[in-house]
C-alpha cells in the first residue's frame, strides 16, 4: 500500500490537471470556430412534432475532432521521440 503522502501528492497531481483542463476547455469554448462544432452539415439532428423527442447525433463533428487530434498526437510523439 502506499504512504499517504505519496497518495497525497497524486491526489495533488491529479487535481491540477483537472483544473489544466478545465482551463483549457474553457478557453477553446471562447474560440470562434469551436462554435460551429454540432453545427456542421452532416450532424443529424431530430426534433420530434411535438417537441417531447429529441436525438443529436453529431458524425461530422466526430470525425473531424478524430482526424485533428490524430494529427496533433502524431506529432507530438514524433517530436517526443527524436533525441
Amino acid at each position: 500500500m502506499f504512504p499517504l503522502d505519496t497518495l497525497g501528492r497524486w491526489l495533488i497531481v491529479i487535481g491540477l490537471g483537472i483544473i489544466a483542463l478545465g482551463v483549457l476547455l474553457f478557453l477553446l469554448g471562447k474560440l470562434p470556430f469551436m462554435q460551429w462544432l454540432g453545427r456542421l452539415p452532416g450532424d443529424i439532428r431530430y426534433r420530434s412534432p411535438d417537441g417531447s423527442l429529441s436525438c443529436f447525433v453529431p458524425i461530422v463533428s466526430s470525425i473531424l475532432l478524430s482526424i485533428l487530434l490524430t494529427i496533433i498526437l502524431n506529432l507530438v510523439l514524433r517530436l517526443l521521440n527524436r533525441r
